[in-house]
């Protein structure tokens, strides 16, 4: 008798702990599933980005050295930056960013004096015209990969 009890209790616990295992694999799916959506649309927002900034550039209504600086940092945050050699593919846009990547932006431009700030926007401007023609090869390119990036992702 006392035998046919702890079997019965063994299976018990057994059953317990296996509804508690569904449970947690249950929560471990769906969670899984949540962290491929938001690295999905995170990605998916990357990319429309990249895609936005070269076309602005391409028009002209952004200026090749932000753009350069803009969709560099952005390729860097690709999940697969370390192995995708981003800067092999549009040498162009990442010579410019390496170019200007030193000069201040924003607030940090506002301690400079004024004489210095256009000596560093006569430098730019200078890389942007004799970059200009790899520069719009690369942006022709980037528009190219980033459509195809976003088509597969769909």
């Amino acid at each position: 008798m006392f035998m046919w009890i702890l079997i019965i209790c063994a299976i018990a616990v057994v059953a317990v702990l296996s509804i508690y295992a569904g449970m947690l694999l249950t929560r471990l799916r769906a969670q899984t599933k949540a962290t491929r959506a938001a690295e999905s649309k995170r990605l998916n927002y990357v990319h429309e980005s990249i895609e936005t900034i070269a076309k602005a550039m391409q028009q002209e209504q952004c200026p090749l050295s932000e753009g350069c600086i803009r969709i560099a940092v952005l390729l860097d945050n690709l999940p697969d930056a370390d192995t995708a050699n981003y800067a092999m593919r549009w040498p162009s846009i990442h010579a410019m960013y390496d170019r200007i990547k030193h000069m201040p932006t924003h607030e940090a431009r506002k301690e400079y004096p004024k004489k210095e700030i256009r000596k560093m926007d006569r430098e730019r401007e200078g890389y942007e015209v004799e970059m200009e023609a790899g520069i719009q090869t690369d942006v022709q390119t980037i528009l190219v990969w980033v459509r195809e990036q976003r088509s597969a992702a769909q």
